[in-house]
């Protein structure tokens, strides 16, 4: 197993990136996570607006994956994502779903015991989830700031994307160019405040290629679900984005004229929301695994 410090970091998700680290496929790789604010923020009297703002979202890699190259699949399971002892969050006037109704900053600073971050005595148990996940976007696209999600990953901050789930990103570069941070302990669906509890981590993570599969998003393998990840300007746009992929597979897996699939992914396909605080917001479309497996799905992909 290898390891990348969390002293190598990118801030843009750019088709050029230069790798620290190169790997082969199927290898484990340790990544040191730092949080969304590079540890700036360590306790409540710190101000957002005093701190490095050039130094956010911070992205640990990238790593270089031989044999991956444009027209493949970098599938990434996840493995372990152990947090440290301590995480933040924050509320910005201006910022967040509600953001006219937020009137004043605050920091919080929760630590976490026994599995659980405590918040003003309320004990939460954590979910360690990763928010920034990408790899190189194509030459068309980038760069891609590490805030803002698109076709090659990044900012999703999608909170099914935790231990024992596996995603799988579209290989737009040689190499694949894959790197993760921004951490969270737990996160509620939409991350309404603009921030989860963000938090260093140690991610443990195997890539491996999959050869000649084609994708135009991200895709998301649960235990329950195949979830399509796109991003865009609004919601709707974004879910016209991510249920236009689901029906063409269902149409493709079942055999069905397009209109079919189009009903059988009103019946069974859930949309769900992923965060709408960041420069794109992010949904998912969620084919349930008991109608037709990740594995069946992919092998629609060419």
């Amino acid at each position: 197993m290898q390891k990348v410090s969390g002293e190598h970091v990118v801030y843009a998700f750019s088709p050029d990136m230069t790798p620290v680290l190169e790997v082969e496929s199927g290898e484990i790789v340790h990544f040191e996570s730092n949080d969304c604010f590079y540890q700036q923020v360590q306790l409540e009297s710190h101000v957002l607006d005093g701190i490095d703002h050039d130094r956010l979202n911070p992205a640990t890699g990238p790593v270089y994956v031989r044999s991956a190259e444009p027209g493949d699949l970098l599938r990434v399971d996840i493995l372990a994502i152990d947090v440290q002892a301590q995480g933040v969050a924050a509320v910005v006037p201006g910022e967040g779903i509600l953001s006219e109704e937020a009137k004043e900053a605050i920091v919080r600073v929760i630590p976490v015991e026994n599995g659980e971050a405590v918040f003003k005595g309320i004990r939460l148990p954590l979910r360690p989830m990763i928010g920034v996940i990408g790899v190189a976007p194509g030459d068309e696209d980038g760069p891609c700031p590490t805030d803002t999600p698109f076709r090659h990953g990044g900012n999703m901050d999608t909170n099914e994307i935790v231990k024992g789930h596996t995603v799988y990103f579209p290989v737009r570069q040689p190499g694949a160019l894959f790197a993760l941070g921004d951490c969270h302990g737990l996160m509620g669906d939409g991350e309404i405040c603009f921030t989860g509890l963000e938090i260093p981590a140690d991610v443990f993570v195997r890539l491996t290629v999959v050869k000649n599969k084609r994708a135009v998003w991200p895709i998301l393998q649960t235990a329950d679900a195949t979830q399509i990840i796109a991003s865009g300007p609004t919601l709707e746009a974004a879910l016209k984005d991510a249920m236009k992929v689901a029906v063409d597979l269902l149409a493709a897996s079942f055999s069905l004229m397009w209109e079919d699939a189009y009903l059988l992914a009103s019946l069974t396909v859930d949309a769900k929301i992923s965060q709408v605080v960041d420069p794109l917001v992010t949904v998912r479309a969620s084919i349930p695994q008991w109608l037709v497996s990740t594995e069946a799905l992919l092998k629609e992909l060419t």
